[in-house]
């Protein structure tokens, strides 16, 4: 594994394995804006090395080497249960976070994909857990939204590798992510059905034409909330989730030339 000491002039110096993902689509400099200063395969020397170029170019310099910054505890001993639909912790939720700081690099598997615990995912189980119906002393988050934020928020390296340091800004779920933890919990997708949804979808239509035809704006912006909540919950029974299907959508409209006519977009033929 190599890591690259960059620099980026007048900014910072920084250690990454990823310059293409690192430096040009997280921090958004392009391949002229940054140099590298260093390569190499020893994590100890590039750790020691970027503080000291840190100092040697004025910058601040780190309180920590980059090799602690995400430093597994070997003598975790916190016991989760997993199961298909969840993975669960083995305290409440107000002593949860110091459990998951004492516990940063502690891996585990589900029918989802690979988690770990870190600075940058422990955010998101802080803003996602929930008690225990069953024991109020224990608390669990839904393993298939917590793959979804990977998706979604595409850290540095894949679930279970240490992350970078600075990796993304504060991690947080999106509204998508929020709606189907609602529906979840309710038992939507284990018992819900496409056509019913597809139903719902046509009468929420019906309720924003009805308040747009008496300009109530209130009732305009309730009716799409709700249409997408149920078209999010739609994509996720038919398997495909909703931000595929509106990036789907997207890439092609994208490439769509035309013109106005009578208030609507007629696309060339």
């Amino acid at each position: 594994m190599t890591y690259c000491i960059y620099h980026i002039p007048n900014k910072k110096i920084g250690v990454t394995r990823d310059l293409k993902y690192r430096v040009e689509q997280q921090q958004g400099y392009h391949e002229d804006e940054y140099e590298v200063l260093e390569m190499s395969d020893d994590i100890d020397y590039v750790s020691k090395r970027e503080l000291e170029l840190q100092k040697e170019y004025g910058y601040k310099v780190d309180r920590k080497p980059y090799k602690d910054l995400y430093k597994p505890n070997n003598n975790s001993n916190m016991n989760i249960n997993v199961t298909e639909q969840t993975t669960t912790f083995p305290c409440p939720i107000n002593k949860l976070k110091g459990q998951l700081s004492d516990n940063i690099g502690m891996r585990w598997k589900s029918d989802h994909g690979e988690f770990d615990i870190s600075e940058y995912s422990i955010d998101w189980i802080m803003n996602n857990v929930q008690t225990s119906m069953y024991n109020t002393n224990r608390c669990y988050v839904y393993n298939k939204a917590f793959a979804r934020f990977y998706d979604n928020h595409k850290t540095c390296d894949s679930p279970g590798d240490k992350m970078e340091k600075e990796c993304c800004p504060e991690a947080c779920p999106t509204e998508f992510d929020l709606i189907r933890s609602w529906a979840d919990e309710r038992g939507l997708y284990e018992k819900g059905d496409p056509k019913t949804q597809y139903i719902k979808l046509m009468e929420e239509a019906g309720e924003v034409g009805r308040a747009i035809l008496k300009q109530d704006q209130d009732e305009i912006v309730d009716g799409i909330g709700d249409m997408v909540v149920v078209l999010t919950n739609l994509s996720e029974l038919i398997g495909i989730p909703i931000e595929e299907c509106i990036a789907r959508a997207y890439d092609v409209i994208s490439k769509r030339t035309g013109k106005m006519v009578n208030g609507t977009f007629k696309k060339d033929e």
